[in-house]
């Protein structure tokens, strides 16, 4: 542990700053978390590159390597509001090219998702529903940005994210006679269909829904219909919602 008085450098910062884009992410090899819990979470799975937080923090964490800087130093990296005791900034981990799920093991995959926030909040659902799983297109937002991770409240080091070509992926699950299960507008009730315990969930993109290349690799339509029956509301579901929801009713079904 430094002693105070800690400066950050106007490479730090500049570097720090660059951490919003996937591109200064992948050229530094870093991605940042901030607040306690998220923080601790996260240890669990990544390499931590550096720590920076209050001395209380410091002092109530003796195991973990951490600098000790002001709060308005804390201020000069934070991207939140309200300032957190302690941000951390870990390693990258080497991608990953993803595999066919087990035949009783459910899958989400996520077609050109491009909200960072959403996806936080699908790989946090996904957690909680113990899909450890996530396949994603190259166009879905990169679960590490920022804001992906903060809304993923720790869950991203619970659930594996790979990216690859989606459709292609899911053709070949198709040809294995995996189920691929997709969400649109016209498709079986989700309350009433058969649901199996194993397969793939699509969820596609916030305005434009699942892409005709991944459409094709379809094997069940399903439909979260509004209440009541006929109800016409004025906007659809959020996807991150929409995955709670369907999640929920193939879990269910393993009651």
């Amino acid at each position: 542990m430094t002693s105070e008085p800690f400066r950050f450098s106007r490479r730090q910062l500049s570097e720090y700053a660059g951490l919003d884009s996937a591109k200064g992410r992948r050229r530094s090899g870093i991605f940042v978390a901030e607040g306690s819990k998220l923080v601790l979470e996260l240890m669990a799975r990544f390499c931590p590159a550096a720590v920076y937080a209050t001395a209380a923090w410091a002092e109530a964490s003796p195991d973990i390597d951490t600098t000790v800087v002001r709060p308005a130093e804390l201020r000069q990296i934070s991207r939140l509001t309200s300032l957190p005791e302690v941000i951390a900034f870990f390693h990258l981990p080497a991608a990953t090219q993803p595999s066919l799920p087990a035949a009783d093991e459910l899958v989400v995959a996520l077609d050109c998702v491009q909200d960072p926030g959403n996806l936080g909040t699908i790989i946090r659902c996904c957690d909680w529903m113990g899909v450890k799983h996530i396949v994603a297109s190259a166009e879905t937002a990169d679960c590490f940005n920022p804001k992906a991770v903060q809304a993923s409240m720790g869950a991203l080091a619970h659930v594996d994210i790979s990216y690859t070509d989606l459709a292609a992926y899911l053709a070949a699950a198709r040809d294995h006679s995996t189920p691929v299960y997709g969400t649109f507008m016209n498709g079986d009730n989700i309350y009433t269909a058969n649901l199996g315990p194993g397969g793939i969930l699509l969820m596609g993109n916030e305005g434009h829904g699942i892409g005709d290349a991944c459409a094709a690799a379809v094997s069940r339509r399903i439909t979260i219909p509004p209440f009541p029956a006929g109800a016409s509301p004025v906007e659809s579901l959020n996807v991150g919602v929409a995955t709670a929801i369907a999640l929920s009713q193939f879990r269910s079904r393993m009651q």
